[in-house]
């Protein structure tokens, strides 16, 4: 875990990529995701500033069927905030991948290039 820290300091962009679980993100993904707590003690009990510097993120999720996203993007962003990404693109997401690979939806390879681009501009 002690890696992920140290990448987040270092970091000026995160991604959040998950299949869509029962209208959640992925179980192992909220592992990690509850690992963040540190930094949530360290702002609401500790009262420190964040530890972390400003960031930029993206979220994509892909399901099948055609479900909702909303909970999971959610999270995502309750996440984000852990992590002092205060510059979200759009939930990118992209369903019914259970008749059309995410690869063949050219709606989502446009808004993932758009995000691409979101990111790399300072």
């Amino acid at each position: 875990m002690q890696n992920l820290y140290d990448y987040l300091e270092e970091c000026d962009n995160v991604v959040i990529a998950s299949p869509l679980y029962f209208t959640e993100l992925t179980g192992t993904l909220l592992n990690v995701g509850s690992r963040l707590q540190t930094y949530f003690s360290a702002h609401y009990f500790r009262k420190e500033e964040p530890l972390l510097s400003r960031k930029k993120g993206v979220v994509i999720i892909t399901g099948g069927g055609n479900g909702d996203c909303n909970n999971a993007y959610k999270t995502a962003k309750c996440l984000f905030k852990n992590m002092n990404v205060q510059d979200i693109f759009p939930v990118i997401f992209c369903g019914n991948t259970d008749f059309k690979p995410a690869k063949e939806n050219k709606n989502v390879l446009k808004d993932i290039r758009r995000a691409a681009e979101f990111l790399s501009n300072p």
